[in-house]
């Protein structure tokens, strides 16, 4: 056991009138009142946020102590790692209690997308692979995870009606978050059929295989497991790893999907568990073809089989093991520098039975996947309710 979770909040992700500013000192405001907490009670300070054009401010570190003049003069770090960046910011987080560094740390992911134009997005989130050899991919990312799906289709054949199903999963879990951006239950056959409302994007992706663009907050306190007990609620870490793979897909065979295996296999020998242990999984679905890929970095089938855990319910709200119950990227929305910290708070909520219409059944131990780029940099939690 590393550190706990005491406390958190979370925005609505969506289209949001709230500026940068505004959307972290909500967060952190309330963030900061669920754990029972005051802000001179806070010792360290990271901020996830990606930005690279998507706002004007590049400096946002100090934003957070616009919430309340008690964190004037705390250590305040900007922390990034593509679309893993909250994710990022937590392990800092961790490794500052666990250097004894901080005893209470405050984090925080933030991303605010749509200020800028739909090809401006493509131009921002393109850095997010090997500009050298994948920057001038059509379609941007979108285009980069079609040809990855496309070398998937031509491995193990293809899957698009295992995607569809994935999409249609996760849009009827986010129906019933109301933190999600898109609260609609679009069923399968909508999901599977190409039409003017549901165009291709790029390869044989369509526009329902892909996450939204996203604004959003959410933020988290962190503590050490001793100090936890003196908390009202506490979720502990039984495991935290990061595993970072080569940037260009040149080098890997992408479609194994290593770095991710790695993690996770990493994160659930550090727990001491097995696959069978973990009661839900909140997992990166940038794209639905990334959680098929997902489903047998995992292990829950062997490669080129993951869609047997969609088209045999494993993954539903009610299978064996719940994946994305919240809706995910998918249906949840995706403001990159926030989604780590995103599904640390909705695995925590989990975890305490305070998930409200997404919550599975009493789960004991919760599993959170986070990914940068393309299966590049990767994080991998387990989490357990400590009180």
């Amino acid at each position: 056991m590393t550190a706990c979770i005491v406390g958190w909040a979370h925005s609505r992700f969506g289209k949001l009138e709230e500026d940068l500013e505004a959307l972290i000192t909500k967060v952190v405001v309330e963030a900061i009142r669920d754990a029972g907490m005051e802000p001179k009670d806070i010792d360290e300070i990271f901020l996830g946020t990606m930005n690279a054009g998507f706002q004007r401010q590049e400096f946002p570190s100090s934003l957070v102590l616009q919430a309340d003049p008690g964190f004037r003069f705390k250590p305040a770090t900007h922390v990034e790692n593509a679309c893993a960046t909250g994710s990022a910011a937590i392990h800092q987080g961790l490794n500052a209690i666990a250097a004894r560094r901080a005893r209470r740390v405050l984090v925080v992911g933030v991303e605010k997308m749509t200020d800028v134009t739909g090809p401006q997005v493509g131009e921002i989130l393109i850095k997010a692979s090997y500009v050298k050899e994948e920057g001038a991919i059509e379609g941007g990312f979108a285009g980069v995870f079609g040809r990855i799906t496309q070398m998937y289709f031509q491995r193990y054949g293809d899957k698009s009606d295992a995607l569809a199903r994935i999409a249609a999963k996760n849009h009827k879990n986010g129906a019933s978050n109301p933190l999600a951006q898109l609260q609609k239950d679009l069923g399968y056959e909508f999901c599977r059929t190409v039409s003017d409302k549901n165009p291709l994007v790029a390869g044989p992706l369509r526009r329902t295989d892909c996450s939204l663009v996203s604004d959003g907050a959410a933020a988290l306190v962190l503590t050490d497991v001793d100090s936890a007990f003196g908390c009202a609620k506490a979720v502990v870490f039984r495991a935290a790893e990061q595993v970072n793979d080569f940037l260009p897909m040149s080098r890997r065979d992408i479609v194994a999907f290593e770095g991710p295996e790695l993690a996770i296999k990493r994160a659930l020998a550090a727990a001491g568990i097995g696959l069978d242990d973990l009661g839900f999984a909140e997992v990166h679905d940038c794209f639905t073809s990334a959680e098929l890929l997902i489903y047998e970095a995992m292990g829950l089938t062997a490669k080129g089989e993951g869609e047997r855990a969609i088209a045999e319910g494993w993954v539903a709200k009610d299978g064996r093991l719940p994946v994305n119950p919240s809706g995910g990227l998918k249906a949840k929305g995706h403001p990159v520098g926030a989604t780590g910290v995103s599904m640390h708070v909705l695995a925590s909520m989990q975890l305490t039975g305070t998930a409200g219409g997404i919550q599975v059944k009493a789960p004991k131990l919760g599993a959170v996947f986070n990914m940068g780029g393309a299966a590049v940099a990767n994080y991998a939690s387990v989490l357990e309710r400590l009180r």
